[in-house]
């Protein structure tokens, strides 16, 4: 992997210099300075939150556990850290910097953050700090300069060559851990337990995941940001839904797969149609695509999916006209993802910032720009039986061609949610999710 690494690291660098270069010309700056950050303090507590490194710091730097730790990049300039190596025996100190990329950087090891800080270029210089603003370190207080971020954040859409490997990695990491938690599933674990065999999988703990992984069993595919794993399975297995992904040197994977128990075929020929579909949605990932109207698209083809399975029995049009399957599909097709798992810029007018608004009803897509090269974006259609969506419908007009017997019937398994990572190219997509499946 580090063989792999090693030249698209370097050309990965040599881009990031250019895009600062010009956003700190955009923004009057002569110096970027990044902090890596320190841990948040949990509320009248002596211990910290785990530890995330600001993306701007894992953007440059495939170092994913250095708090208090600097990058300082001055155009002409080679990039310095400022590696931070406390003297400490109640941490396990990060080892001294080494691997494919330290032959690009001025490195600086300091003890403690007040000599660290006395690397940076001095306050009364033009330096745009990017980092959190709490808990600020005196004499680097972070600015944020909103000019410096929109350009940065906006070319962050587009991976280079390096990150693709990372985002790769990161999928073939998710899928295999993926694979691990269905056969959980497949022999009764409990919700605690798919989870334990999907971290024992992947290699990860918790706080190393991208994001909290959502298990859910039966019904509880129903709530969207399920997080409570039930320790004691339940007496009868009807389905599973999994939303996890794992992480490869700060980069996210986002990973969502529903299974049917053996024997409930009605609703695994739903999850069959809801994967046809979504490859469909996958497949339209290409440059030119307005991600909006791709949702827009979704909708109708999911209205389809509702009718042919006996759900609605009104028109696609009316059912999307009217919001009907909003009720059954409430949140948005995908996202941005790379060094977040939402990651920035998805409302981006353009490289000097702006905003494009979201469509009408449509209030939960996390995404309105149109697809370009070396964009990552999820596609991950939903269709759930959600009491407090459906229930809004009963007494209305469109009610009527809602069959609530087959809604009774499908409640109990919660709902539907098949997601992949897909790549924009300057052809057909590059689905990371499908090939790293297709590994296993």
């Amino acid at each position: 992997m580090h063989d792999r690494l090693a030249p698209l690291y370097s050309q990965h660098l040599a881009t990031l210099r250019e895009r600062a270069d010009k956003a700190l010309a955009l923004g009057g700056f002569d110096h970027l300075v990044i902090a890596a950050s320190t841990p948040l303090r949990k509320f009248l507590d002596d211990q910290d939150y785990p530890f995330v490194a600001n993306p701007h710091f894992r953007h440059w730097l495939p170092l994913t556990d250095t708090p208090g730790s600097w990058i300082v990049y001055t155009p002409g300039h080679k990039p310095k850290l400022v590696f931070l190596q406390p003297k400490d025996y109640w941490h396990v100190v990060p080892d001294a910097p080494h691997g494919y990329w330290v032959e690009h950087f001025e490195i600086v090891i300091e003890r403690n953050a007040v000599d660290a800080v006395a690397h940076l270029p001095g306050e009364n210089t033009r330096r745009a700090i990017i980092g959190p603003e709490c808990p600020p370190v005196p004499g680097a207080e972070a600015n944020n300069p909103q000019a410096v971020l929109d350009y940065l954040h906006w070319h962050r859409s587009y991976k280079t060559p390096y990150e693709l490997e990372l985002m790769r990695e990161a999928s073939r990491i998710g899928t295999r851990a993926h694979h691990a938690a269905e056969q959980a599933y497949r022999a009764g674990a409990s919700e605690f337990g798919i989870q334990m065999a999907y971290l024992a999988a992947a290699g990860q703990t918790e706080a190393e995941l991208p994001y909290s992984n959502i298990v859910c069993l039966n019904q509880h595919g129903a709530v969207l940001h399920y997080t409570h794993f039930d320790r004691t399975a339940p007496l009868q297995s009807r389905s599973f839904l999994i939303d996890a992904g794992a992480s490869a040197s700060g980069y996210a994977s986002d990973i969502t797969r529903t299974y049917a128990a053996y024997g409930h075929s009605e609703f695994q020929a739903l999850i069959d149609s809801m994967d046809a579909a979504q490859q469909g949605f996958a497949a339209k990932v290409r440059a030119g695509q307005s991600y909006p109207e791709l949702h827009i698209h979704a909708h109708h083809v999911l209205a389809n999916v509702l009718r042919e399975h006996g759900i609605i029995r009104m028109s696609a049009e009316s059912a999307v006209e009217s919001g009907v399957t909003s009720a059954f599909f409430p949140h948005g097709l995908g996202h941005p993802i790379g060094l977040q798992v939402h990651d920035v810029a998805g409302f981006q007018q353009n490289e000097r910032g702006g905003t494009i608004a979201r469509p009408p009803g449509h209030p939960y897509l996390r995404m309105t720009r149109v697809l370009e090269p070396g964009m990552v974006v999820t596609i991950e259609p939903g269709l759930y039986f959600i009491d407090m969506l459906l229930d809004e419908w009963r007494d209305k007009p469109a009610g009527r061609d809602i069959d609530w017997d087959k809604i009774d019937k499908f409640r109990p398994y919660g709902g539907i949610r098949i997601e992949d990572d897909v790549v924009c190219t300057d052809g057909a997509p590059e689905n990371l999710t499908r090939d790293a499946f297709a590994l296993i």
